[in-house]
């Protein structure tokens, strides 16, 4: 079995696998996903050494955690580390035709957004029925931003909600060892020094501004982080897509089909990647890990393969020019760090 590198995410004591697995796309993320071919891919993960999975109640409408509990459940509770998400309760769904935005085929229950005591504690029920476990590593409040709730009046809304009620909740299952670790899975700039006016978080999950394409979280978010002890788990590393297959027809960045900008600016850093024969996706996946706050990057996958390949091109050795290049040619800021 390969021997992935590990560390600690933050203060919190979870040692986790850098490589993990986002189960996002095992709740069928715009494709389908077969029982069956879920199975066969988080045994895969486990093959390839991985042992930090992360979930949420949404993924699928609570399809992803029973997909990630139907495996993890055989594996020894304490070689992996685990997160799931709060912020969404799941309640049974009308009818015998139930559909979802995001989904293709979601389980039959629609959520609600509820961020007091009541909502987080239901909502962690929930999450380790599903999942088949007694506890979670690592505990994220979900998508409290305006990517999700579209209006400044809700967030603030849910944000009240949060700080006044269910934060007492999270500090509560931390307390009893229900959890090991608090975190924000964060979508948007702002939001984690939004956060940290009030509460301390432990770790946050960032889906997007922290890739080969995106490096605006260094202006203050990293910054911030660092200087608070808050590890940092890069949710997103291929930006959607786009940084693992390349500029191709139909490639997606931030969960839309790319621009003709971002096409051409992805071709140029893979030119450059190619020149020193190596994969723009294991450039993607090692890029954010030479940040001293991030901990982990946790892709998806949908297929072994897709497991197999990230698994082998995260321990290839990167020749110090592609950075230099990288940087010289403007497609990565001069101070995001990289080896010297």
């Amino acid at each position: 079995m390969p021997q992935l590198p590990t560390s600690t995410i933050g203060n919190t004591g979870v040692e986790v696998t850098q490589l993990g697995f986002g189960a996002a796309p095992l709740g069928e993320l715009f494709h389908r996903v077969t029982g069956e071919q879920s199975d066969a891919i988080l045994r895969a993960a486990w093959d390839a050494g991985i042992r930090y999975y992360d979930t949420a109640p949404f993924y699928g409408h609570g399809k992803s955690e029973h997909r990630v509990g139907h495996v993890l459940q055989d594996m020894p509770r304490g070689e992996f580390a685990l997160s799931t998400k709060v912020g969404r309760v799941l309640t049974p769904a009308k009818g015998d035709n139930f559909t979802s935005k995001f989904w293709e085929h979601p389980l039959p229950f629609d959520f609600y957004y509820d961020y007091t005591y009541d909502g987080i504690m239901r909502s962690f029920e929930g999450s380790m029925q599903r999942l088949g476990m007694n506890r979670a590593d690592l505990l994220m409040i979900h998508d409290l931003d305006m990517w999700f709730n579209e209006t400044e009046a809700r967030v603030r809304a849910w944000l009240s909600q949060l700080f006044t009620s269910g934060w007492r909740a999270l500090e509560e299952l931390k307390a009893a060892g229900d959890i090991r670790g608090i975190g924000a899975g964060i979508n948007e700039l702002g939001m984690i020094t939004h956060f940290a006016e009030y509460v301390d978080l432990d770790c946050a999950i960032v889906a997007m501004p922290y890739t080969l394409l995106d490096q605006e979280t260094l202006d203050k978010e990293f910054a911030l982080c660092e200087k608070n002890g808050v590890g940092i788990i890069v949710g997103a590393p291929f930006s959607s897509g786009i940084l693992a297959t390349g500029p191709v027809e139909g490639a997606y960045y931030k969960y839309a089909p790319a621009t003709p900008e971002i096409l051409e600016k992805t071709g140029r850093i893979q030119a450059i990647c190619e020149r020193h024969h190596v994969t723009l996706a294991a450039a993607a996946m090692q890029f954010p890990l030479y940040h001293p706050v991030v901990n982990a990057i946790i892709p998806g996958a949908q297929a072994t393969e897709h497991i197999e390949s990230n698994a082998a091109q995260f321990v290839v050795d990167i020749p110090k020019d592609v950075w230099s290049e990288l940087k010289h040619e403007g497609l990565i800021r001069e101070d995001a760090p990289t080896p010297q």
